[in-house]
Parts: structure tokens; C-alpha cells; sequence
């Protein structure tokens, strides 16, 4: 039996446009892995007659509801209150939720524990759920069934939602799924989201188990194959031959299977083989090095970096020639291979990775046109330098040139053009 979700994110916010609804956006990633189909997402403030008509919605054209949101100690946390309403469920007090919630304050004011009294309202569940344990914060979430719909509450924040979905909610669901879906994720740099479609368009179409759906990233394109078998070992066996396929038709474009990221890979290579990196940024402003640091264990591979915005700070820093910054201007492919040499010399590092182009949003003095980016790798006897021409706005061509950056990385330490 195939089923249908319905999210319903909960805050008053959300529809303000203060925050974005990124559990919304996990929640159906996450669902389509599941072979669960998601038709409808709704966005509803934190009012009772609004919502309990969201769900009264929900419930005629799914059987799952997930709701996000107001499970918190203030008194626009409305949800659980609603939803018990709803499917004619009273809340309860559970002690171990309650019990938890005091251990997590006194851990987080260990001289004195102070829980104030309101918080203890998030210990009321809906009679006979399921609760859902929240090691990320204090709102546990929780999942019911009544008249045959499957109501799941996760908590809004989502350093919280995304864990309890996939380590609560998850095992839930699957229990209501007949056979194992598996999925498997390609990813690709180097090719847009329209080049990869065009290529696979008609194979997609006719598959139905496993299927297959791409999905952009900044830059980047991901290729999710999700199969459906009696056991892990059999949509193992129906995922192999696509990959394996997918593998020969992109080639050296595949950075990665079920990686989360090119620094990863980057991360991973560097420490394999004991070398270290460092970087020389300034149209991306550190990006680079944000992205590598974010990772643990980088500091056993990046050395260090810096970020040159000015010219002065890439002559007297780094040691690129003013005769270079002269002649060829700041955003240009001497400058770039100087200042790769630069941070490699200066740190010490075996491979140093540099950035200098026109982020925007308008053209430079030298009327280089906005998405222009030198991108520069130093090793030891040898500089390289990609040009890139990134399109649109200003963040993006950020990521896509600290992409680049990571990508030239990921090249030379396996051994592939540059």
C-alpha cells in the first residue's frame, strides 16, 4: 500500500517571512526517500480555527499528517492541544518526558536546575501516542494513529526536527511500509540541472522500481535512486546496475555516492594521503575555509588561511608582485596563481587553493563582468588555474567558486584533469 503525507508547518513566522520553512523542505526529501508521496505542504499561523481547519483539510487527502512546530512552552504552542482535539485524543502527562526536560535545565544551569513552570506544559501528550524522545532540545515529539491516519508533531526548530525525523519519526514510519526502500545518492559538479535532466529524461520516465530524480544544489546536481524490495539486500541488487550506469554516462562529474558534500571528499583525500591545504580567498571572503572548518577532523588538514579583500592585503600578505596587480588588475589569472602561491609558501601547506574574481552585483573597475572567478591550485613545482563564469546572484557565485576551489582539490588528489 502506498501512502500520502501532508506537512503542516505551524508558526505565525513563517507566513511573516521572518524564517524559512527548511523542515518543510527536508521533510519531503526525506519522505521521497521513504516512497512516501508528498502533495501538499500548508502553512498555518498560530491560531486553533486556523489549524484544526488545516487538518480537517489534511485528513481528507492523506493518511499521514506531519506537523511541524508549537510544541513549545509558550502559549502560542497550540499544536498538541489542536491535533488531541482533533482526533479526539486527551493529553496526558508523561513523567519520563517531564523527567527528562528537568535534566536537560540542570544541565544547562548546572548551580541551580531553574526549569521555569512553563515549560512543564511540554510534557502533555495526546493519550496512547507514541512519544518521541527529543535528544536536541526540551519539546518531545510524538506519533498516533486514529481513524486511520498517522499523526506525527515534530518540534519547529530544525537543529531539532531534523533529528527526531530521522531517528524517530523514521523507524515509525517504516513499521507502516510494506518491503525496504533504499536509496542511493550521485553526486554531480561540473554539469547543470538541466544538462543532466535532458540526458536522463527518458530513462527516468520509464523507470518504476528503482526510480530515479535529480536534485539541484547551489551549483550542483544530486541523483537520488530509491528502490523498493522484501529485503535491504534486494533494492541493493535493483540499485546497482543504475549506479553503475549513471557512473559510466557522468564520469569524472560523480564527486561522490551518499557523500554529503565536495569538502567532504576533499577531507577525506587530504587525510588519506597526509597532505594539508590552505587557502588565499577574496571574492569568497573565507567561504572557503568556512566550508572545510565546519567539518571535524579539518584541523588535521587545513593549515590556515587568508582572506584578501584588498590589493595591498594580496601584495603584502600573500607576496603577489605589484607589478602583477598592475598590469593584469586584482581579478585576474596571474594574480590568482600568485596568491596560491603565496598561502602555500606561507603556511607550509602542500596544496593551497586561491579565489579573486567579480562577485557583484556590479562589474569591476576593469569592467569585468559580474560571475568572473579565478580559481587557483598550488602544489609543489606546479600552479593551475580554472576560469569560471558564474552565473547569477551574488551568494551563489560565492558558492559556486569555493565549489570550484574544492572540485580542483578532489581532481588532483585522484589523479584527474584539472
Amino acid at each position: 500500500m502506498s501512502h500520502t503525507a501532508e506537512l503542516i508547518a505551524v508558526g505565525t513566522e513563517l507566513l511573516l517571512g521572518n524564517i524559512a520553512n527548511t523542515d518543510g523542505q527536508m521533510l519531503s526529501r526525506e519522505l521521497s526517500a521513504l516512497g512516501i508521496n508528498v502533495y501538499y505542504h500548508t502553512v498555518v499561523g498560530d491560531n486553533p480555527v486556523r489549524l484544526r481547519r488545516a487538518v480537517e483539510i489534511a485528513r481528507e487527502r492523506a493518511d499521514i499528517i506531519i506537523t511541524t512546530g508549537g510544541l513549545g512552552p509558550t502559549c502560542d504552542d497550540l499544536t498538541k492541544t489542536v491535533l488531541a482535539e482533533c482526533f479526539g485524543k486527551k493529553l496526558v502527562y508523561n513523567e519520563e518526558a517531564a523527567r527528562r526536560m528537568r535534566a536537560y535545565f540542570k544541565k544547562l544551569h548546572p548551580e541551580d536546575g531553574h526549569m521555569t513552570e512553563n515549560n512543564d506544559q511540554q510534557a502533555w501528550l495526546p493519550e496512547g501516542c507514541i512519544p518521541f524522545q527529543n535528544d536536541w532540545g526540551t519539546a518531545p515529539g510524538c506519533g498516533f494513529e486514529a481513524g486511520g491516519i498517522h499523526v506525527i508533531m515534530l518540534p519547529g526548530p530544525p537543529g531539532e526536527c531534523g533529528p527526531m525525523f530521522r531517528h524517530r519519526a523514521v523507524p515509525y514510519l517504516k513499521e507502516l511500509t510494506e518491503g525496504t526502500i533504499v536509496s542511493r545518492s550521485l553526486r554531480i559538479f561540473g554539469m547543470g540541472e538541466a544538462a543532466v535532466e535532458s540526458r536522463l529524461r527518458e530513462k527516468m520516465n520509464a523507470m518504476t522500481n528503482p526510480t530515479l530524480a535529480p536534485y539541484a544544489k547551489e551549483g550542483e546536481v544530486e541523483l537520488r535512486i530509491t528502490a523498493k524490495a522484501e529485503d535491504a539486500a534486494g533494492a541493493a541488487a535493483l540499485i546497482a546496475p543504475v549506479e553503475q550506469e549513471l557512473g559510466e554516462m557522468f564520469g569524472e562529474l560523480v564527486y561522490g555516492v551518499d557523500v554529503a558534500s565536495l569538502e567532504e571528499v576533499c577531507l577525506g583525500l587530504l587525510r588519506e594521503k597526509r597532505l594539508t591545504m590552505a587557502t588565499a580567498e577574496s571574492c569568497t571572503g573565507g567561504l572557503i575555509a568556512k566550508r572545510i572548518t565546519d567539518l571535524p577532523g579539518s584541523s588535521s588538514v587545513f593549515r590556515g588561511g587568508v582572506v584578501s579583500y584588498w590589493s595591498e592585503v594580496k601584495h603584502g600578505v600573500l607576496g603577489v608582485e605589484q607589478k602583477l596587480l598592475d598590469e593584469f588588475g586584482a581579478v585576474s589569472e596571474p594574480v590568482a596563481r600568485a596568491m596560491a602561491e603565496g598561502a602555500r609558501r606561507l603556511t607550509g601547506a602542500d596544496l593551497a587553493v586561491a579565489t579573486t574574481g567579480v562577485a557583484g552585483p556590479d562589474p569591476d573597475e576593469r569592467g569585468n563582468p559580474v560571475g568572473l572567478v579565478y580559481v587557483a591550485l598550488a602544489r609543489e613545482g606546479e600552479t593551475l588555474v580554472r576560469t569560471v563564469h558564474a552565473g547569477g546572484p551574488r551568494t551563489r557565485v560565492r558558492q559556486v567558486a569555493a565549489s570550484h576551489a574544492f572540485d580542483m582539490v578532489r581532481r588532483y588528489l585522484t589523479g584527474l584533469p584539472l
